[in-house]
């Protein structure tokens, strides 16, 4: 099945290219962890989608992970509405707190896998 493209807004293309150079201590410990199909599935870093961006995204399982910060408690009303426009789409999501990635990422990796596994299992 071909991967389903979500269209975006053309200026969140520079955007999503700062964040990659910028990104978080949380985002690099688990882009180490996640590149290069090391899961078994291919995710992108910083992905524009509609009028957002979310941090790592795989096209074939259309699974977005968030790696939500301090920052995300005060946009809970905004984290909401993203991700029902983009469930709206098919974009099913994962959400770690960043010190859950920094402190535990095993843990963080073990649940990312055995999502992908379930989704296998039922294709």
């Amino acid at each position: 099945m071909p991967n389903k493209i979500i269209p975006y807004r053309p200026d969140l293309r520079d955007k999503a290219k700062h964040l990659r150079k910028n990104s978080t201590l949380a985002e690099v410990l688990l882009w180490e962890e996640i590149k290069n199909g090391k899961l078994g599935v291919q995710f992108h870093r910083q992905v524009p989608m509609l009028n957002y961006i979310v941090d790592f995204y795989s096209h074939e399982l259309q699974l977005a992970i968030e790696v939500d910060g301090d920052s995300h408690d005060e946009k809970v009303v905004y984290d909401h509405q993203r991700e029902q426009e983009l469930k709206a789409y098919g974009v099913e999501f994962l959400r770690f707190q960043d010190l859950d990635v920094k402190r535990n990422i095993r843990y963080v990796v073990d649940k990312i896998f055995h999502w992908i596994e379930e989704y296998k299992s039922q294709r």
